[in-house]
């Protein structure tokens, strides 16, 4: 299968990046506190926990998140939409991925999902995409798909954080 898109891998340099005739999505969210929640929420992103833990079905041809990995994710057990990792980090203050979609998809984009430590110590999710609607139904949705779209991200950080509570002091 090939990408659906043709600016592969542009958020790895800019998250916010938006090429034209896209839709951006940006959200940013304060997961805790240190080294020990910024290494718990990375291992979560990196091997899929994250995803899993929201509820979506994924099948990976890894444990991990590498380039090169495909990876379907099954929406309410109905929509499924293959994706291809375009690019991984891990380094010791920025851990996560971007996939892009495939033929088939309902959506065409790149979604990245990124785990950072800043100066101060805080550990923040960031997942950023820009996308457009592929099949019929999405483009058909409109603005609906992105409202949903927006939602899942500030869940994806909601769960991130829940799911580090235990290694954050402050908890």
């Amino acid at each position: 299968m090939s990408f659906t898109y043709d600016a592969v891998g542009a958020t790895r340099e800019n998250l916010a990046a938006c090429p034209p005739g896209f839709h951006p999505l940006y959200v940013r969210t304060r997961i805790g506190e240190g080294q020990e929640v910024f290494r718990r929420a990375a291992e979560a992103v990196l091997t899929w926990e994250l995803h899993r833990a929201l509820g979506v079905g994924i099948d990976a041809g890894a444990d991990r998140a590498a380039p090169d990995v495909d990876v379907t994710v099954t929406l309410a057990g109905l929509i499924k939409a293959p994706c291809r990792i375009v690019w991984a980090v891990e380094e010791p203050r920025r851990a996560g991925w971007a996939y892009g979609t495939l033929t088939g998809h309902p959506e065409s984009g790149e979604e990245a999902f990124v785990v950072d430590r800043t100066g101060d110590g805080t550990v923040w999710l960031t997942v950023a995409a820009f996308s457009r609607g592929a099949k019929w139904y999405a483009r058909a949705a409109g603005p609906a798909t992105r409202g949903l779209q927006h939602a899942y991200a500030r869940r994806c950080g909601a769960v991130l954080r829940r799911l580090c509570a235990d290694a954050d002091p402050e908890f």
